[in-house]
């Protein structure tokens, strides 16, 4: 009786389990039908938003224009799938600026100092990054420190050790890293092709295993999942150390695009990667989420934030857009669930 017991504890849950978990309400079913999903949603409106620049600012869709502005958007999709991946295990990573400025500076730095391999470098890098995701998913899986104060307290960690590692001084990013990031294919850098590859993969990974089908059950409902027998701490430090990796990568990438990196590189990301996997329709309630969505609204995003400054307006007011772009999502949202998440909209109902 007893292992009959144990195995029942402990057996996979299966396509029903994952249903229940993380199956949305009738209703919910009803509005996405009505509104779209987030995919097609946030891709109307980023067409949108090229057809209004292409009318008022006509240079913004330039080539010159466009090949300067596409590689920092990828940067921003890469970074943006990775805090996607946490943010449906309900969590948040505020490590992103220590995260993207410790790759892209460690990066130049350890590869000066030592005279490694590029691969070795970016070994180096990558084994730093997957530390700093375990100590972040550690920190919020096991000793159940919200991810706000755990991600914030890590990111100062990284910002102070990168200062001590580096000295303070820019660094450059090894000349092969460089070749390769500038590097065209098909009309466009490489750094394209490798943040369309990461949210494929992603993307796949998450729809089409078990695996992520299980991620997905995990967010929904942490609870259903557990007694389903789902390793529930294990997929959340995973979302952690997978999205640091995808910070890790996207401070790589920009390293070789600059060239020359300084410690500050990583911090106007904070932001920018957040209301990215907001607009692009991810909840913070965790669950449901697209990686696909949030690379969309990274390059809504960047061409809103040329469009702003191309019109010369400071810089301050591209910041002040993306915040309202923030409210306006999750307004939209809220609506998009039959508006059972804007109390104002139930009572104009009468719901």
């Amino acid at each position: 009786m007893t292992m009959q017991r144990n195995s029942d504890a402990v057996r996979a849950p299966d396509s029903t389990d994952l249903a229940d978990a993380s199956a949305p309400t009738q209703k919910g079913t009803l509005a996405r039908a009505r509104w779209g999903g987030p995919v097609r949603s946030i891709l109307i409106v980023t067409g949108l938003l090229f057809a209004v620049s292409g009318l008022v600012a006509p240079q913004t869709l330039s080539p010159t224009s466009l090949l300067s502005m596409v590689p920092f958007a990828a940067v921003l999709a890469i970074a943006a799938a990775g805090q996607t991946l946490v943010i449906q295990q309900r969590g948040l990573d505020l490590s992103v600026p220590g995260n993207i400025s410790l790759a892209a500076v460690t990066l130049g730095v350890f590869h000066a100092r030592n005279g490694t391999s590029l691969a070795v470098t970016l070994g180096v890098v990558a084994a730093v990054a997957v530390v700093v995701g375990l100590a972040n998913g550690l920190l919020v899986a096991k000793l159940a420190i919200t991810p706000l104060i755990s991600t914030l307290a890590v990111n100062a960690l990284l910002l102070g050790a990168l200062q001590a590692y580096s000295g303070g001084s820019p660094a450059t990013a090894p000349p092969a890293l460089s070749e390769f990031v500038s590097t065209k294919f098909l009309g466009q850098q490489v750094v394209v092709w490798v943040a369309l590859l990461v949210v494929v993969v992603l993307a796949v990974l998450a729809r089409k295993t078990v695996a992520g089908r299980r991620f997905v059950a995990v967010g929904a409902n942490p609870s259903a999942a557990r007694a389903a027998g789902v390793a529930v701490n294990r997929y959340v430090v995973g979302a952690y150390v997978v999205g640091s990796l995808c910070m890790a990568l996207a401070g790589v990438l920009l390293a070789g695009y600059l060239k020359t990196t300084a410690t500050t590189v990583g911090d106007p990301y904070l932001l920018p990667v957040i209301a990215a996997v907001i607009i692009g329709g991810t909840p913070l309630t965790g669950g449901r989420g697209s990686v696909v969505a949030s690379a969309v609204a990274a390059l809504f995003l960047s061409q809103l934030g040329q469009l702003v400054l191309t019109l010369g307006a400071p810089s301050s007011i591209q910041i002040l857009i993306q915040a309202v772009a923030i409210a306006v999502a999750a307004v939209l949202r809220g609506i998009g669930d039959g508006g059972a998440r804007v109390p104002w909209l139930r009572r104009v109902r009468g719901t």
